[in-house]
């Protein structure tokens, strides 16, 4: 049968080389099913909903401080090591529109556990929606993939091996989720330490989570431990500051401009 060729585009060139790294990554998978009631009920007294990637985003960050485990990756320069972060570093997956093209491009936020949500409401906004060639991350990585493969392989094998530079380049956990679809992903690749996403959210606040980790940088258990403080911090830490949000929405504008003066 004759069909035709396809030249790969830069993006899918991006994620080829992403897989070509992740393959090497010996990835475990735990789940837990969790049951967000306080953090639903905090969600639905907002008039203006935030998203649930954010609510996860900043939850995580919350548990990543706690657990330094979560704040590590493997990396083989100089020699086979672990290398810890002092903070951490979201890497964010977005689908976007490109040339006509569905792609998925990352974006990276610096810190997501020092900022608030209405904050990283906006920095995930703005890649969400600005033009692609404004966001810095995307402009970075589709001009890697311009490059030559032997190229771009080598400056990925550094990127991701040089404890240093990793971070910023890679981040030190991903999030990448599409509930919103109604589906969930089993068997996501990535090269980072830690992957974390979710399935689709019962109006009960129940929900299926997962974070898949990188085998060589932490066990099993730690990670089970660090699923049931996370869901602790959902409902208070982060339920709390949405509630906060939810006040902070149903005063009336006079009111809101004297208590910020």
């Amino acid at each position: 049968m004759r069909g035709r060729a396809l030249k790969l585009s830069e993006p899918r060139r991006l994620v080829g080389d992403l897989m070509r790294f992740s393959m090497g990554v010996p990835r475990v998978t735990v789940q837990r099913q969790m049951r967000l009631e306080a953090l639903q009920k905090a969600r639905t007294s907002q008039k203006h909903r935030s998203s649930w990637t954010v609510l996860f985003l900043k939850g995580y960050a919350l548990l990543a401080r706690e657990v330094p485990e979560l704040r590590r990756a493997y990396v083989k320069l100089p020699r086979p090591h672990l290398y810890e972060f002092p903070m951490s570093v979201a890497s964010v997956a977005h689908e976007r529109e490109l040339d006509g093209e569905r792609v998925v491009l990352l974006s990276t936020i610096k810190g997501p556990e020092r900022s608030s949500i209405a904050q990283l409401e906006a920095l995930v906004q703005a890649a969400r929606s600005r033009p692609v060639s404004e966001i810095k991350e995307f402009r970075r990585a589709l001009k890697m993939a311009r490059a030559p493969a032997p190229v771009r392989w080598l400056l990925m094998w550094l990127g991701l091996n040089i404890g240093r530079q990793r971070a910023r380049y890679f981040g030190t956990f991903q999030l990448s989720v599409y509930s919103g679809l109604g589906a969930e992903s089993l068997n996501p690749l990535t090269p980072i330490s830690t992957l974390l996403n979710y399935g689709p959210i019962g109006e009960d606040g129940s929900v299926n989570v997962r974070i898949h980790y990188d085998h060589r940088v932490m066990d099993g258990a730690n990670v089970a431990r660090a699923l049931v403080r996370f869901e602790e911090i959902l409902n208070s830490i982060v339920a709390g500051e949405v509630e906060e949000l939810a006040k902070a929405q149903s005063l009336p504008v006079r009111q809101l401009s004297e208590t910020d003066a």
